[in-house]
Parts: C-alpha cells; sequence; structure tokens
C-alpha cells in the first residue's frame, strides 16, 4: 500500500481535497429525493404527517406557497438550483481529480525513465526492452487510474451509504434492513472475485509484456526477417504468443462477466424485494406514497456502491501488480550507486595491472590477470578470437562493467575512484552496432552537444570518411535517417557514429570492432585522420581484422581472457603464435588485393 501511494504523498492537498469532496457530493445527492417525497405527499397529497430531512428553512419556505402547482415549480426551482450547485462539485471533482492524475502520472514516467537510464549495462544486456515499455506505459496508467479515480470512489460509497442508511432509517428502519440484505451478499462475492482477478492479472500481465517483446523483436529485426524469408514463422510466433494471451484474457474476460452478471442478477432481486416490501408497508399505512418513490431512489446508494466496490477491489487487484512490476525496476540499485568522486586531468596514459573479471552470475572469468600499459598519444590495436575478453575491456575502461581484481589506472588514479561520468565524457567508445536517433545526419552527429556549430560537424564527418557521402543526399546533412538509420548503409552508420564520438574530442578513443563495416582503404583514411588531427588523443582499436592492426604503434593479443602477446607488427609478425597465424592468412589477401588496385583505387582488367 505504501509503495503504492508513495506517488501521491508531493500532492496530499490534492488528494485530501478529492476525497473531501468524493465523501460529500453522494451525501448532497441523498436530499434529491427529499425533494421528490416533498411534492408527491405534502403537495399533492395534502399528507401533512409526512415529514422530509430536507432543512427547516426550505421547508417553511415551501409551505408559503398554497397553491399545489405553485409550490410544485418553486420546489421544481429550488431543485433545480441544487443540482446546479451538485453539478459545479462534480465538475470541480473531475478537474482535480483530472490535475492529480497527470501530475501522479508525469512523476512516475519520469522517475522510472530516469531510473532505467541509470541502470547498469549488465541489467540492460539481459532484459527484454518490450517489458519495459510495458512497465513505463500500462503499468503506470493502471497505478495512475487507481489513485486518481478507484481510490475517492471508496470515499464516495462511505457517503453514499451512510447517507443513504440514514434517510432510509428516517423512512422505515425496516424497509433500509430490507435493502441492506443484499450488501453482505455482494461483499463476499467481491472478496472472492478480487483474489482471483488479482492472481490472473497478473499472469496476463506477464504474457502481454511478452507478446510485445514478440511485436518489437520483429519490428526491430524486419529486414532480417525478409532476408531469411521468415515472414511466415514470425506471423506464427506471433499467432502462438497472441492466442496465449487471448485464451488468458478470455478466462479473466470469462470471470468478470461471471461476476457482473451475478451482482446485477442480486441487486435486481433486491430491487424486487425493496419493492414489495415497501408495498406491504404502505398498505398497513407505515409509509406514504413518496416514501416509496424516495426509497426506490435510495436503493441505489446502498447497492450500487457495493458493487462499484467489486470493481475498486478488482482495480485494486490489478494495481498492486502494477506496482510490484514498477518497484521491481526501481528497487534495482542504479550504477551510479557504486561511484568515485575524483575527477582528474585525463590524457590517455592507462596501466592495467592483473585486472580479472568475471560476471556474478558465473565462476569462468572472461579476464583473468590482465597486465599492460598504453601512454598518452599512442594509438593501440587489441586482437585476438571472439569470446576473448577484448570488448570486456573497453566496457571496463568505460566503467561499464566493473572489474573483480587487480588495478586501472588512469593518469595513476583508480580508475573505480573516478567518477564515471567524467570517464565516460572524457573516454569515448564507438560500439560495433552503431544506434542512429530518427533525426537528421547533422542532429546524429551533435546528439551530445546541440550547440556544436556545423563547421566542427563537416570536420568530424570528414574525419570520419563520411561527409562525401553525406552531401551526395538530397537534403544533405538535413536528411532524417529513419528509425534506427534505417535509410543508411551499414558503413554509413558506422562512420556517422564515429563523427558523432570523433567531434567531441575525447582525449581517449575506442574503436570497438566499429571499423568493420567499413572497406580496408575507408578504414585508413579515418585512421590517417585521426592521426592528423590529434597528435595528443589515444586510440584503442579493437578489431578483428589485422590489416587495421598492423598499423599501430602497439599491438596486444589476448587469448582466452590473458595478454599472450603484445609488440609492433613486425615483432609479432615474426613471433610463432596466434598473431602470426592471422597474418599469414589475412596478409596474404591483403598482399593479392594490392596487386589488382591501382594507386586510384580501380581494379586491372
Amino acid at each position: 500500500m505504501y509503495k503504492l501511494f508513495r506517488w501521491a504523498k508531493p500532492y496530499k492537498f490534492l488528494l485530501t481535497v478529492i476525497l473531501i469532496l468524493s465523501l460529500i457530493i453522494p451525501i448532497t445527492y441523498s436530499y434529491v429525493p427529499q425533494f421528490i417525497k416533498y411534492v408527491v405527499d405534502i403537495v399533492f397529497e395534502r399528507n401533512l404527517k409526512s415529514d422530509v430531512t430536507l432543512p427547516g428553512f426550505t421547508v417553511a419556505f415551501f409551505k408559503t406557497f398554497t397553491n399545489p402547482l405553485d409550490a410544485a415549480l418553486v420546489v421544481g426551482i429550488v431543485l433545480l438550483v441544487y443540482q446546479s450547485v451538485r453539478a459545479s462539485l462534480l465538475f470541480l471533482n473531475g478537474y482535480i481529480k483530472g490535475l492529480f492524475a497527470e501530475k501522479i502520472t508525469y512523476d512516475m514516467r519520469n522517475q522510472l525513465y530516469g531510473h532505467i537510464q541509470n541502470l547498469s549495462y549488465t541489467y540492460h544486456s539481459d532484459t527484454d526492452a518490450g517489458d519495459l515499455i510495458q512497465r513505463c506505459t500500462s503499468d503506470v496508467d493502471t497505478i495512475k487510474s487507481f489513485i486518481s479515480a478507484q481510490f475517492p470512489q471508496v470515499m464516495h460509497i462511505i457517503g453514499s451509504m451512510a447517507a443513504g442508511i440514514y434517510q432510509l432509517s428516517f423512512i422505515s428502519v425496516e424497509l433500509m434492513l430490507v435493502t441492506l440484505a443484499v450488501v453482505p451478499i455482494v461483499f463476499v462475492t467481491s472478496l472472492i472475485y478480487f483474489k482471483y482477478v488479482r492472481k490472473k492479472f497478473d499472469e496476463v500481465e506477464l504474457i502481454e509484456s511478452d507478446l510485445t517483446t514478440v511485436i518489437q523483436e520483429n519490428v526491430n529485426g524486419v529486414r532480417v526477417v525478409k532476408a531469411f524469408a521468415m515472414e511466415k514463422h514470425e506471423i506464427e510466433r506471433f499467432d502462438k504468443q497472441n492466442k496465449q494471451f487471448r485464451d488468458e484474457s478470455r478466462n479473466l474476460n470469462s470471470a468478470m462477466a461471471l461476476f457482473w452478471g451475478l451482482s446485477d442478477g442480486i441487486i435486481m432481486v433486491q430491487y424486487g424485494a425493496t419493492v414489495i416490501a415497501a408495498i406491504f408497508l404502505n398498505r398497513n399505512g407505515a409509509i406514504s406514497t413518496g416514501d416509496i418513490m424516495a426509497g426506490i431512489m435510495y436503493i441505489s446508494m446502498l447497492v450500487y456502491p457495493i458493487r462499484g466496490l467489486a470493481r475498486i477491489i478488482g482495480d485494486f487487484g490489478k494495481a498492486i501488480v502494477a506496482s510490484k512490476r514498477v518497484d521491481e525496476i526501481l528497487s534495482i540499485p542504479d550504477e551510479y550507486a557504486i561511484n568515485g568522486d575524483l575527477k582528474p586531468v585525463i590524457n590517455g596514459d592507462i596501466v592495467f595491472d592483473n585486472v580479472s573479471f568475471k560476471f556474478d552470475d558465473t565462476e569462468k572469468h572472461l579476464l583473468n590477470g590482465v597486465t599492460f600499459a598504453i601512454n598518452k598519444g599512442e594509438t593501440v590495436a587489441i586482437v585476438g578470437k571472439t569470446g576473448s575478453g577484448k570488448s570486456t575491456i573497453a566496457n571496463l575502461l568505460v566503467r561499464m562493467l566493473e572489474y573483480n581484481k587487480g588495478s586501472i589506472k588512469i593518469n595513476g588514479v583508480e580508475l573505480k575512484d573516478i567518477e564515471k561520468h567524467h570517464i565516460r565524457n572524457n573516454i569515448g567508445i564507438i560500439l560495433q552496432e552503431p544506434f542512429l536517433y530518427a533525426k537528421t545526419i547533422s542532429e546524429n552527429i551533435r546528439i551530445a552537444n546541440d550547440k556544436i556549430d556545423l563547421d566542427n560537424v563537416y570536420r568530424a564527418a570528414n574525419a570520419a570518411a563520411v561527409h562525401k557521402d553525406i552531401v551526395e543526399f538530397n537534403l544533405g546533412y538535413e536528411t532524417v535517417v529513419g528509425e534506427k538509420g534505417i535509410t543508411l548503409s551499414g558503413g554509413q552508420k558506422q562512420r556517422i557514429s564515429i563523427a558523432r564520438m570523433l567531434i567531441l574530442e575525447k582525449p581517449v578513443i575506442i574503436f570497438d570492432d566499429s571499423l568493420s563495416a567499413v572497406d580496408t582503404k575507408t578504414d585508413v583514411e579515418i585512421r590517417n585522420a585521426l592521426k592528423s588531427s590529434s597528435k595528443e588523443m589515444t586510440s584503442i582499436i579493437i578489431t578483428h581484422r589485422i590489416t587495421t592492426a598492423k598499423e599501430a604503434d602497439k599491438i596486444i593479443v589476448l587469448e582466452g581472457g590473458v595478454v599472450s602477446a603484445i609488440g609492433t607488427h613486425e615483432e609479432l609478425a615474426n613471433m610463432p603464435g596466434l598473431y602470426q597465424s592471422l597474418w599469414k592468412i589475412q596478409g596474404s589477401l591483403e598482399e593479392e588485393f594490392t596487386h589488382l588496385v591501382k594507386d586510384g583505387g580501380e581494379v586491372l582488367e
């Protein structure tokens, strides 16, 4: 309950006003039947023994009109004014509810979205995007709806029942007891319904989350689906998940239909029993005709609120499940729970000393006693087979991951003592799989700082060897690249992502196999541009391409999470080991290709 209602804490005043209005509005309605009773019993039937619960000054005013039609007209006008006041209260209540709901929703979405942004790299690697989307949308809406609408309805029920019981007991205690006889039955069935709905809604939420994930994966991977002619398979996969969601939803809806149908039947029976009891009491002279009419109106104030309580209970079950799902995210410590507070000058001096790393859910080390040093301004290549730990080194350097043993020092300062934002502001990483936003090329390059001028954008694009491609588009740098850059080739996306990082002029740049999507000629152009643009920038190139690695000042060879060799290309190419084996394969291909290509890049006939 605390986790559910903590969202309302900043808006206690609004919630208090809503609860007060929700209590007052049904109480004010309880006097409406008294106007009807006054007209029927006193004005038309002249039953002066009949009494009403209207305020004394109102009754005294009505009695000044002796003509029945005049009296009925005056009562009608007063009732119209009274209902207008009630309508104003209803409008005010609805307006404040809407304001309250949107403020809560705004806070929830911002806090949830902000927390998701700050969760660790490891968490995002193991979590379905579709599930996170659902928690930020439908789960938030469920919580908002309950707190702002269903919960205040509890006060409405209390006010309605209290006023209804009072007014009915004033007419006839016997009639009141007959009407209340159905309340325990409806209440018990509501509790049973609540227990079932809470469990079933939890199951439906999980299935809907899986369905959302299937949709999200298929939309993102539509080109892969088409490339492998997998449309039929994906449709069948979605259909299977959709059927499961349909069946579970149908079971939930069947339970809802059974409950509402049963409760409607009980209420109709109750109406009949109350009318029969009222007629019997009227024949015995215990109540008047006006009492019968007012009593029928009061039934709705007693029975329907209890029926509405079932809906609130059901929605409460949904809100509890949604709140639990939202709290599951918020209860996960964000990555800045473990942080440093130092902000040293970073120029590219990096030392790994006996560094080891493994994930918490395994005993297998991805890195085991890795030791090497990188000097300011050096270009260092890291090569190795897939799974040897190359990308892990990159992620450790930007503190996406935290090393378990050993030491990493940046300019003599322990990496764990350096504030994460400071590290990432000084060490840039260009990933193998670039992500572009559905914005213009210019906006994508300036995504980290929209105040950068166009001259710097052009300079970064030239350094990334993508400027010539961009200017050939009809709109040039104002070309919208589409979602995830779908309108661009893989090499163009990769080069734009490189330009996006280069424009920030960070002292250390890590290329995490990000040159693999460009051809060898473009690869050389980019690396030459990097050398000429900044002699002091430290470049770390993670690659499988030996032709890229051989130009580096230093090459680090990783095998099974261990550094097996460090040296220049000439040294390693003449040393037995993995690098020499790779060079024999790739180097021979390079030499063969070189013989076929002129200086201008044209293939000889």
